[in-house]
């Protein structure tokens, strides 16, 4: 190995690529925005090399696209590509609902009400931050307790790729009351041990926040196809 070549501590980059992830999913860094390295190294006071490297970690989750001769820029669902993660975003979240409540154990169940009574107590002054957080926290719970590490490990890439549009859809102003009762839905089918209705109120989740992410997103195709090109 070259002496000239710098090891980079993993917990650097991982910080990076954490910092860099949470920017993004936050809309810090909204769709469409780019990122050159010279203000990713300023903002993360780092060096370019770990930028780049965590710029292709973010690449290959689907939060980053880079362009030929442009550099990096934060990517940009289209409806099409929103709809068919819902769709399968729905489906793992009903086997991991389903799975959760069979296989469960005690401590995992309790754990679980514990973050669904965290989000009921703050109520309207959890901050989306806050909210995204404890749905992280939720869905952990959720994917280690139904006891399938396949689902888990694919629902987890695909909440990563979903991150933007969970924020998307969270960022209505209605959409906080009704992500609280179809919590509940989940974790009652799941106090009751019941499969098919955790499943069930998993499915009915995630259309939800689907039709309103969905919602906003033909909103904001409409509105740019209705600006005159080279106006902004």
């Amino acid at each position: 190995m070259s002496n000239s070549l710098k090891v980079v501590p993993q917990s650097v980059r991982r910080q990076v690529e954490d910092g860099l992830r949470a920017a993004i999913v936050s809309g810090r860094f909204p769709p469409g925005e780019h990122l050159p390295d010279r203000v990713l190294c300023e903002v993360f006071g780092t060096s370019r090399s770990v930028v780049r490297e965590a710029v292709r970690r973010l690449e290959a989750e689907g939060l980053v696209t880079v362009h030929a001769n442009r550099g990096p820029f934060v990517a940009v669902l289209s409806i099409e590509e929103a709809a068919e993660i819902y769709e399968v975003r729905a489906a793992l979240e009903a086997l991991a609902g389903e799975g959760f409540a069979v296989r469960a154990n005690d401590a995992e169940r309790a754990e679980l009400h514990g973050v669904f009574d965290e989000l009921r107590r703050f109520g309207s002054e959890v901050t989306q931050e806050g909210l995204l957080d404890i749905k992280r926290r939720f869905y952990e719970i959720m994917t280690k307790g139904c006891r399938n590490t396949l689902v888990a490990r694919m629902l987890d890439q695909l909440l990563t790729r979903n991150a933007q549009l969970r924020a998307t859809s969270l960022s209505s102003s209605n959409r906080l009351p009704a992500t609280i009762a179809e919590l509940a839905q989940i974790v009652d089918a799941i106090d009751r041990r019941d499969p098919v209705a955790a499943a069930a109120a998993c499915r009915s989740h995630v259309q939800a926040a689907a039709d309103i992410a969905i919602g906003i997103l033909q909103a904001r195709d409409s509105q740019a196809e209705a600006i005159p090109n080279g106006q902004t």
